[in-house]
């Protein structure tokens, strides 16, 4: 697509989507960047993105590499890499020992495909021969399928650090995750100890276009697009159900769109995913 200033939201967003689920507070960004030969209007680009999503992410990005190396990577290749520090006390970190049985688990909206699956997506691509310049009645937008696969990661900091800002001294989240490549069942069960399961109800949000669509023309079958995909779900939080009500009124207000998706039950640490024929 010729488009290099949202990739480096998506680094940024990798990192730090992964630093909030241990209720750290991202504080710095480092990048890598390797190219063939420097194209510096690309390069410029690619900064961008980068530093929009530090500035999304309300960390500093303080450095970085550019490497050339035209031995390894062909003209107009690159190879994009980054790491964020953050912070937090340990005595406020997420912990999975602390999940119980009647928790609940709050599910936000993911902005489409984000940063998994996309091996997955060209091969769909090239199977269905698709036009990425082209719009499709399916997507439900006026965009191209191309605008829609790039549609970069959204990034959860400011959500979540204001939540749990606002709750200094009890502990009312008991775990979150960030779902990426492995899906709601590949993810979520990190947050969980050997004793409770987490039994997810796919009825409960609406999966995106870009899934169905993807699906559709791939000829995928159910059990490996939420294998592969996020499915409209970009992160969870399992929170006490006193609070549940709450912690939802406090995230709709920064803006996030969200839904109780499911809940903590007895279990082996496993997530359980009723799906929508169930």
């Amino acid at each position: 697509m010729g488009k290099h200033d949202t990739v480096g939201i998506d680094l940024v967003a990798m990192n730090v989507n992964d630093l909030i689920v241990q209720g750290a507070e991202p504080l710095m960004f480092l990048d890598y960047i390797a190219v063939h030969s420097v194209d510096q209007e690309v390069l410029h680009s690619i900064v961008k993105g980068i530093s929009d999503g530090c500035k999304l992410s309300r960390c500093a990005l303080i450095g970085g590499e550019t490497a050339e190396m035209n031995d390894l990577y062909k003209p107009g290749e690159y190879d994009l890499a980054g790491f964020s520090v953050g912070v937090v006390e340990l005595k406020k970190a997420t912990n999975p020992l602390r999940v119980e049985a009647g928790d609940v688990v709050i599910g936000l909206e993911s902005s489409g495909v984000h940063s998994n699956g996309y091996s997955l997506v060209r091969k769909v691509l090239k199977h269905a021969k698709l036009d990425l310049m082209k719009t499709y009645p399916q997507l439900e937008t006026d965009r191209t399928l191309g605008e829609v696969l790039l549609e970069p990661t959204r990034i959860y900091v400011d959500s979540i650090i204001k939540l749990l800002r606002a709750y200094k001294v009890k502990k009312i989240v008991s775990g979150m995750a960030h779902i990426t490549g492995g899906g709601m069942e590949g993810n979520l069960n990190r947050s969980l100890h050997d004793g409770v399961d987490a039994v997810i109800d796919e009825s409960a949000w609406e999966v995106p276009a870009v899934f169905r669509f993807l699906q559709e023309q791939g000829g995928i079958d159910e059990a490996e697009m939420r294998r592969v995909f996020n499915m409209g779900i970009g992160y969870t939080l399992i929170v006490r159900p006193s609070f549940a009500d709450a912690v939802v009124r406090r995230l709709e207000r920064t803006g996030e769109k969200v839904h109780r998706i499911g809940k903590i039950t007895r279990g082996k640490g496993r997530v359980r995913v009723r799906n929508r024929a169930q």
